[in-house]
């Protein structure tokens, strides 16, 4: 729990850091920014004057722990106990956070960021924060990844894992908590799915099935399923009311 927190932690400065200067770009030159630090981290952490923390080209073996005082659960039991409560305690932060002030403020400079500068909100620090607390959660999700493996390296986070991960929020939905659930389902159990369907070509059809949910939902799953349960309702709501 200790490493978990203190991963969170260092990811949450780091990304906050970064967040102030690269807060200042939009637009691709904001993705430019973004990709090429998710090139250049890799290499940094190899590097031999921190490579006796990260354990350079070599990487770390972790070793996971039981459960205190006297619990009786063994090893994996504990550490999947234990993911499942950080879990359900993340989600309850990132809920939170949507309906608190930041949340709003955040809301406002995605979908106005003009008119949310001229209201006084201070989207420099904003965006930067959005950086902070979005490293914070990766930061944990990656140490309790670490620790699934029992091993990690600077080479265990690739730019292709970056680009899967971004998939699953485009297609869960960006503007929806559930849409990270949704997300996470669909990278995790499509590609099986479809290789079980075809073994010769079943990056052909995890792009087809890409291209076919966005062209359906194109506010991702999530998205879907909230519009859905408006329209219903609105139709419950457009209904007569019998005789009581």
């Amino acid at each position: 729990i200790l490493a978990i927190a203190v991963a969170g932690a260092v990811c949450l400065v780091s990304g906050f850091l970064f967040g102030l200067p690269a807060s200042r770009l939009a637009g691709h030159y904001l993705a430019l920014a973004t990709f090429a630090l998710s090139v250049a981290t890799p290499q940094l952490l190899k590097h031999q004057s921190i490579a006796k923390w990260t354990g350079g080209a070599q990487g770390l073996v972790i070793d996971r722990t039981g459960a205190p005082f006297g619990i009786p659960l063994d090893p994996d039991q504990w550490y999947f106990t234990i993911c499942a409560a950080i879990t359900v305690l993340m989600f309850v932060l990132a809920r939170n956070l949507v309906h608190s002030r930041v949340g709003r403020a955040m809301e406002a400079i995605r979908d106005q960021p003009v008119a949310a500068t001229t209201m006084g909100i201070n989207t420099t620090l904003n965006r930067a924060i959005v950086f902070g607390i979005s490293a914070f959660y990766v930061g944990v999700a990656g140490a309790m990844a670490a620790m699934l493996a029992q091993f990690v390296s600077p080479d265990s986070y690739t730019l292709a894992l970056s680009i899967s991960l971004l998939v699953g929020v485009v297609l869960g939905g960006t503007a929806n908590l559930s849409g990270a659930i949704w997300g996470a389902l669909f990278i995790l159990f499509a590609p099986n799915l479809l290789e079980n369907i075809s073994k010769s070509a079943p990056g052909t059809l995890y792009g087809a099935l890409l291209i076919l949910v966005i062209l359906i939902m194109p506010a991702g799953v999530a998205g879907a399923i909230a519009q859905g349960m408006a329209k219903l309702r609105g139709r419950d709501a457009r209904q007569p009311q019998g005789d009581k």
